[in-house]
């Protein structure tokens, strides 16, 4: 028996290729579509996930919308937020008691960036970024991440 069989007048192979190949452009798709930074979720240096809480939500006093609790940012890594104005933002604690944040907006095209190791990554074009101060170590960004000012108030972290 031949390699190639046909069904109904369609190749194996050509259904393949076409299934592949839609497969294909619907990641790139969802790669390019930065993210609705929603989604929070808790990521160690090393990709470990964890599960959210109620975190990046305004606070029933009315006061600062908090980011996220300062025990859930574990030191050298990060989680994932988002600001008071629905954008994405990586919340970083690279020492103990030493908490930052930045947006999480690539610089080149405004993909998301996310946890990879000890870096953050655009998943879009490779831009890496350095998850203690945001400056961009590799890729084609142009600048770094945008700092976002925080403080740490009643074991939150809040945007000042």
């Amino acid at each position: 028996m031949d390699s190639v069989e046909t069904h109904g007048g369609v190749s194996r192979r050509k259904l393949l290729v076409a299934g592949a190949g839609t497969a294909l452009a619907a990641t790139a798709v969802a790669a390019c579509g930065g993210g609705s930074g929603s989604a929070r979720s808790a990521t160690s240096a090393s990709g470990a996930s964890g599960g959210g809480s109620s975190a990046g939500t305004p606070s029933s006093s009315g006061g600062p919308q908090a980011l996220a609790k300062v025990a859930e940012v574990p030191v050298g890594g990060v989680v994932s937020a988002t600001g008071a104005d629905g954008k994405p933002l990586i919340v970083s604690q690279p020492a103990a008691g030493t908490v930052v944040a930045f947006s999480a907006v690539c610089t080149h095209q405004g993909c998301t960036v996310a946890p990879a190791g000890k870096i953050l990554q655009c998943p879009c074009h490779g831009s890496t970024y350095d998850l203690a101060t945001g400056k961009n170590t590799g890729g084609p960004a142009p600048s770094p991440l945008a700092r976002v000012p925080v403080r740490v108030k009643g074991g939150k972290v809040v945007e000042t």
